[in-house]
């Protein structure tokens, strides 16, 4: 079986930059990770590609194409950084930027021109890996699960992944390998634009300004009874989904607060899915810097919460990681998504070819 030689790029719902890893997989069992970078995105990119968000492909041409260069970017230095030649590499897994998701209309877009990137980089590369699961009736998210499902191999089970992002996602895999997932709710996006807002900060950091206020209980009562929240898995969100002026009247701190016990909470509620108890959860994503989350779910669950770095593993590369590996699913025509975590109406491959 070959062995690829891929790099899995990911820009997600926090907006703050590009990951990049280097894996060499099969895209089944054998993973080997050779390196990681982040490319932080400047204020005035990420501010471009924000404005972005909800609107069309056709209205974020331009954002677009510096979005493409960014990542070009990326791969550059990761090859500098390793000392070696795109000649070396097979493949690229490109995510792109999501910029509108609502699979109930069938609709999902991810901003990113492929055959750009081929030919600035001079390597093969693998996009728009959700588009056809939506086409097909699935919710075009997640698809980390599979690529967990892969690293759970030889934990103690039944474990969920639990990847907070700017929005939040649990990937449940059972003793036997078999696979539930779904969006749990908000991650940090709401947060992040918080902070943003309030002392124009990317984020909360440690956890902090939410450690130091109070969480609002009426805020948060209003949040929760979102309809998202009493629907069945499958079911995913897109990272404006929760707009809402209730927490517009709160101090910072007590808004960083609520809108982190809104966070925690909606993890909790999914956890109700699960069909047998938990050995443990493993937090990746951005949030699991944040003590406040970290202490909350560890208190609401009543079992080890653990941050992926704890089982060796980088948690800022994970998704990038995934896309390496879901690349390489996609062009030996493995599926990537599946009915118990996408809804799609049978395991699916997805992802284009860009030479």
């Amino acid at each position: 079986m070959k062995i690829y030689r891929v790099i899995g790029l990911m820009s997600g719902t926090s907006l703050d930059g590009v990951d990049a890893a280097l894996l060499r997989t099969d895209g089944e069992a054998n993973i080997e990770r050779e390196a990681f970078l982040t490319l932080p995105y400047d204020d005035g990119l990420r501010a471009q590609i924000r404005a972005c968000l909800g609107k069309s492909a056709a209205e974020s041409k331009a954002a677009e194409r510096a979005l493409t260069v960014a990542h070009a970017e990326t791969v550059h230095r990761l090859l500098e950084m390793q000392g070696i030649q795109s000649k070396e590499i097979d493949l690229i897994g490109f995510h792109g930027q999501t910029i509108s998701h609502a699979p109930e209309k069938g609709h999902t877009c991810q901003i990113g021109d492929g055959a750009l990137l081929a030919s600035m980089t001079g390597i093969k590369v693998v996009n728009d890996f959700r588009t056809a699961d939506v086409k097909a009736g699935g919710q075009g998210a997640p698809l980390v699960p599979v690529y967990h499902q892969a690293l759970a191999a030889k934990m103690e089970k039944p474990v969920v992944f639990l990847n907070v992002g700017g929005v939040a996602n649990v990937t449940y895999v059972g003793k036997n390998g078999e696979l539930i997932a779904f969006d749990t709710g908000p991650g940090n996006a709401l947060m992040d634009d918080w902070m943003l807002k309030k002392m124009g900060s990317k984020f909360d950091d440690g956890g902090k300004t939410a450690l130091s206020g109070k969480v609002d209980e009426a805020v948060l009562k209003k949040l929760l009874s979102h309809p998202f929240f009493s629907a069945p898995p499958p079911k995913s969100l897109d990272r404006d989904a929760f707009a809402s002026k209730a927490w517009e009247k709160l101090s910072t701190a007590d808004g960083a607060a609520t809108l982190a016990a809104f966070t925690v909470q909606s993890i909790i509620k999914a956890a109700q899915h699960f069909p047998e108890q938990l050995k443990q959860w493993i937090v990746c994503g951005g949030g699991r810097h944040n003590k406040f989350l970290m202490n909350q779910l560890q208190h609401y669950t009543n079992t080890p919460v653990l941050s992926i770095d704890e089982l060796g593993l980088n948690g800022d590369a994970t998704e990038a990681e995934a896309f390496a590996y879901l690349a390489v699913r996609s062009v030996r025509d493995l599926p990537i998504s599946f009915p118990t975590t996408t809804g799609a109406p049978k395991p699916m491959t997805g992802g284009k070819l860009c030479a």
